[in-house]
């Protein structure tokens, strides 16, 4: 049986109506967690929520470095969706926490990969924003054949020029007094490779160093995640074994280049997914992830909707862009 696709958008839907907007979907516990082994050092916690039974989905949560939090779980229709989330390698309620070891990329998509067949899914909807949006459309080029609709937030395609912008120059110049902060660590010697210079710190055996490095690099995209402002900052990047995890995490995968083999490799290879269905919400003021990556994709990527939302930043949380993905993840249901 053919798939059917979503009309292809000719151009970008501003969402001009902001009193018509959908919001989370009510609170829903898990039904089922538990640990998943990966035949290596890593456990890897999962939850499962929603409808048993219910048509599938997998929710990624950004970083890297994240976790998965229960507002992830109200993206989608508890009383149709059987969500399944799980936090990454490192990460969360994951063992061992803050691990480096074997942890890259494609360790994540064969993590993905043995919680769909553990959960007995043959296809699933595959959600992710920011990072999550990276390891999604990653481990659909992987498994195109595994992934029924794409529903991407805050795209970011790992490249060098995007790491660039955020950690060297280019977000600097729009945030000077929050840049002040996070390059205050780091001996101006060290300032012309800032990711390399925080690597030498968040992988340092005194953990003091680590933390200190990790509180500075967590508040940094703390500080611009959203144009609401510091208060909008996720309240876990206070928690200093969190930050840890985070910064860790995140500045191994971003030192490394996302273990990708070649810089842009998931447009150079987006053909893979050209007939899957899929969704992609965009803030237009979005500094962590600037839109340029999200219209190149949805160029190289033409069947998939596209939204950019006027009023909203990177955060997943911001009023148009939960509307923009209920939306999306109500419209995947009818595939």
């Amino acid at each position: 049986m053919e798939r059917s696709a979503p009309p292809a958008t000719p151009a970008p839907t501003p969402n001009a109506n902001p009193t018509a907007r959908r919001s989370l979907y009510r609170d829903n516990e898990p039904y089922a967690s538990g640990w998943l082994g990966t035949g290596g050092p890593h456990e890897i916690y999962f939850e499962e929520c929603g409808k048993r039974g219910g048509k599938p989905a997998v929710i990624l949560h950004g970083g890297p470095g994240g976790a998965i939090n229960p507002t992830m779980r109200r993206f989608y229709d508890p009383s149709r969706w059987r969500m399944m989330l799980f936090d990454q390698r490192g990460c969360g309620r994951s063992r061992p926490n803050a691990s480096l070891d074997d942890n890259t990329t494609w360790a994540l998509i064969a993590d993905i990969e043995r919680l769909r067949m553990q959960m007995g899914v043959e296809k699933w909807s595959v959600f992710g924003g920011s990072w999550g949006s990276t390891l999604a459309l990653a481990y659909a080029i992987t498994h195109p054949e595994r992934v029924e609709s794409l529903i991407l937030r805050g795209i970011f395609l790992l490249t060098e020029r995007e790491l660039r912008w955020f950690y060297q120059d280019g977000a600097s110049m729009l945030f000077p007094d929050a840049w002040e902060r996070f390059v205050e660590p780091i001996p101006v010697e060290e300032r012309g490779d800032l990711m390399g210079a925080y690597h030498r710190r968040l992988t340092h055996p005194d953990r003091a160093v680590q933390a200190r490095a990790a509180a500075a690099w967590s508040q940094w995209e703390g500080d611009t995640i959203s144009i609401r402002g510091p208060e909008a900052r996720p309240s876990k990047f206070n928690e200093v074994d969190f930050a840890v995890a985070f910064a860790r995490i995140e500045c191994h995968y971003f030192a490394n280049r996302g273990f990708f083999a070649e810089d842009g490799w998931i447009l150079k290879n987006i053909d893979r997914i050209k007939d899957i269905p899929g969704w992609i919400v965009q803030g237009r003021f979005d500094v962590v992830t600037p839109l340029e990556a999200a219209w190149s994709l949805k160029k190289a990527w033409p069947k998939a909707n596209f939204e950019i939302v006027w009023d909203a930043g990177h955060a997943s949380t911001e009023p148009g862009v939960i509307d923009g993905l209920v939306r999306a993840t109500d419209a995947a249901f009818s595939l």
